[in-house]
């Protein structure tokens, strides 16, 4: 059988670059160097050099956090260049990667989410209004952007400013406020095109010292309880695996996403669907579908056959 050449995109520009850089090294890795030639690439440096082998490329792994990776920047110039991709094309990336259409289609689809408010940079502000509206605890966080990265959760009126101010850092048009529900983190994998399957879903238990499973939490080793399956009873779970399911939709994806809820009464609240989901060997979605009896390397050998699916069937369709 012929080796595939894949290109395998890490690192780039965004704020998540060395998250990106450690998932690209542990792909490689894994990857299986009898189906594969693998060629690494890094936006950073090499567009250039990807345009040029374009021609000689079946398919690209992008493991890209963050802007101009997840946000369907690079999807677009992959389109361009004819390679099929992992996940969602340049509509459902862009979606996904603003937390404000995202939760615009969420609730057009009936999924429930928190109350939330969107400020920008160029309006006037008046806090008390909102902490009337929303009350406190308030989730501020950056409109675009990815691993909870401008995130905090602000508890006092005194609090406000500095965390808008640091979410601003981030995304200098618009900020997210979202009213604080108190719960448990739920996360489920969807893997498919046509036919979606939803992997186990994982329970996280952020450690002490971490009000939720922020930038440190996410990325610090053994600060975070990570359970598989999650601890709760099949009935929400089936919730939980539907509602993944239409937020996948609802977002226009492909391949694969995982989707983050809060579940708080017996009821799932959606925080935010990652396209591009982290990629080593212990990050959430491989964890699950290791539950699922699927290796790293054969998660990778799916989504390259996802990719190469879908990019047939948009060139026949």
């Amino acid at each position: 059988m012929k080796k595939l050449t894949i290109a395998l995109i890490s690192g780039g520009i965004s704020s998540e670059r060395e998250v990106s850089l450690n998932s690209g090294s542990q792909v490689f890795e894994a990857l299986d160097k009898s189906k594969y030639t693998v060629l690494r690439y890094d936006p950073k440096t090499d567009l250039p050099k990807l345009m040029a082998d374009a021609a000689a490329i079946d398919a690209a792994l992008v493991i890209l956090h963050g802007p101009y990776g997840e946000d369907g920047t690079i999807q677009g110039m992959l389109d361009l260049l004819g390679i099929p991709y992992q996940g969602a094309g340049v509509l459902g990336s862009a979606l996904a990667m603003n937390k404000l259409a995202a939760k615009q289609l969420y609730e057009s689809a009936g999924l429930p989410v928190a109350p939330y408010l969107c400020v920008r940079q160029m309006d006037s502000f008046d806090g008390d209004a909102c902490i009337e509206t929303l009350g406190l605890p308030l989730v501020i966080k950056p409109v675009s952007g990815g691993s909870s990265i401008g995130m905090s959760i602000v508890k006092s009126r005194e609090e406000l400013g500095d965390a808008l101010r640091m979410a601003f850092e981030y995304d200098s048009r618009s900020v997210m406020i979202e009213a604080f529900i108190p719960g448990i983190e739920i996360t489920a994998g969807v893997i498919g095109n046509d036919r979606l399957e939803v992997m186990p879903l994982i329970e996280i238990v952020p450690g002490e010292g971490y009000e939720f499973f922020d930038y440190g939490a996410k990325y610090t080793a053994g600060a975070t309880q990570e359970i598989c399956p999650a601890r709760i009873d099949e009935a929400l779970a089936e919730k939980a695996r539907h509602y993944a399911r239409v937020a996948h939709e609802a977002l226009f994806l492909r391949g694969y996403s995982r989707t983050d809820f809060i579940l708080k009464d017996d009821e799932f609240y959606v925080l935010e669907t990652n396209t591009i989901p982290g990629m080593t060997r212990t990050s959430l979605l491989p964890q699950a579908a290791e539950a699922a009896g699927m290796s790293f390397a054969q998660l990778l050998d799916r989504l390259i056959a996802l990719s190469i699916e879908d990019h047939q069937h948009r060139r026949t369709a």
